[in-house]
């Protein structure tokens, strides 16, 4: 065997070598793009159900967003009163404010003396209030009319006085009288 021989011999080795290493490598492809095939049969299935959910959520969306556009519209004339009501008693207000401020003008333009027969007659009728409501009391007083604070210590009294005659009773029949 000269070296040509051993060069071809050689050669043939790696040759080999690299054609086992292919056919491995060729093999492990095989066997991804096998997997890439079972996912790629499975995916219309997973899709339909996707999207069947999805159109389900969408339906319930819409029915949910015209439940509470219908509830809105009902709500709607409630609050169009509310705003009716807030705007008139700002109106209100601001017609209190006008007369308060006119009332107040009169009443810096009125001289003293009127201003003073004004307030006296007002303490005077306080005054005969008082007088009344005093008077009132007094005579509720001597009628014997219990008043609300006295009402409790009365009525302790009546309870000690009706014990007392139960415990004499239940000593009378025990001496047999």
């Amino acid at each position: 065997m000269d070296l040509m021989g051993i060069g071809v011999l050689l050669i043939g080795i790696a040759l080999l070598v690299l054609a086992i290493y292919l056919a491995r490598v060729l093999n492990n492809v095989a066997s991804i793009l096998n997997g890439v095939d079972k996912t790629i049969e499975q995916l219309p299935t997973q899709l339909d159900g996707i999207l069947q959910e999805t159109g389900n959520f969408i339906q319930n969306s819409n029915n949910t967003l015209a439940d509470v556009n219908e509830k809105l519209g009902t709500l709607s004339p409630l609050f169009h009163i509310v705003g009716d009501v807030g705007e008139s008693t700002r109106i209100l207000s601001s017609s209190l404010v006008d007369l308060t401020a006119s009332a107040k003008n009169k009443m810096s333009e009125a001289d003293r003396d009127k201003q003073d027969k004004r307030l006296g007659g007002l303490y005077g009728t306080a005054a005969l209030g008082f007088y009344t409501m005093r008077k009132t009391k007094m005579a509720k007083k001597r009628s014997g009319v219990i008043l609300g604070k006295n009402l409790y210590s009365e009525g302790e009294k009546h309870t000690i006085a009706i014990n007392k005659m139960k415990e004499e009773a239940k000593e009378a029949v025990s001496r047999g009288e």
